[in-house]
């Protein structure tokens, strides 16, 4: 991937225009398009009878695509995901885009997601009333198992145990 400049001088978009092919294409909003959703620029160039993909990179530094494709890195991770089932593709690839895509909000931003419950605190929440419950047949309240995050135990068949 091509970073954007860091340090360019702003683009006459006027003068810009004046020059672009992709400006004056017919298909200008899907090429745009495709490139923010992270599609390949030389699959583009291809796809729409471009010269070669630097006009698509000069394009896009120009409009300044670069941080609307950059907030739509999800994109490319679902293209990987997507894709398993039809291309050999190697494996920790794969397991490393579905563990990496809920990492990435909407804003193409990494997000460190942690957490913790303190059962104890828990446990001090709930009443005498389910706290007998619980002791009794080992039913946690529906707001117990939502906040810690459990899921519901086995099922049992419950004719077995009368």
């Amino acid at each position: 991937m091509i970073n954007p400049k860091k340090n360019a001088k702003p683009v006459s978009l006027g003068q810009h225009e004046h020059g672009c092919k992709i400006c004056s294409h017919s298909k200008r909003e899907e090429i745009e398009r495709d490139f923010i959703n992270w599609k390949s620029p030389t699959l583009i160039t291809k796809e729409y009878g471009l010269k070669d993909r630097s006009s698509i990179y000069r394009h896009a530094h120009a409009l300044d695509l670069f941080p609307k494709r950059q907030r739509n890195v999800r994109a490319a991770l679902e293209r990987i995901i997507e894709s398993a089932s039809e291309v050999e593709v190697n494996a920790a690839a794969v397991v490393s885009a579905v563990r990496t895509y809920p990492s990435i909000n909407s804003f193409g931003q990494w997000v460190e997601r942690s957490e913790q419950v303190n059962l104890n605190e828990l446990f001090e929440r709930m009443t005498r009333e389910e706290l007998e419950t619980y002791a009794r047949d080992g039913t946690l309240p529906e707001w117990f198992t939502r906040t810690a995050g459990a899921t519901a135990p086995h099922s049992r068949d419950r004719e077995d145990d009368t």
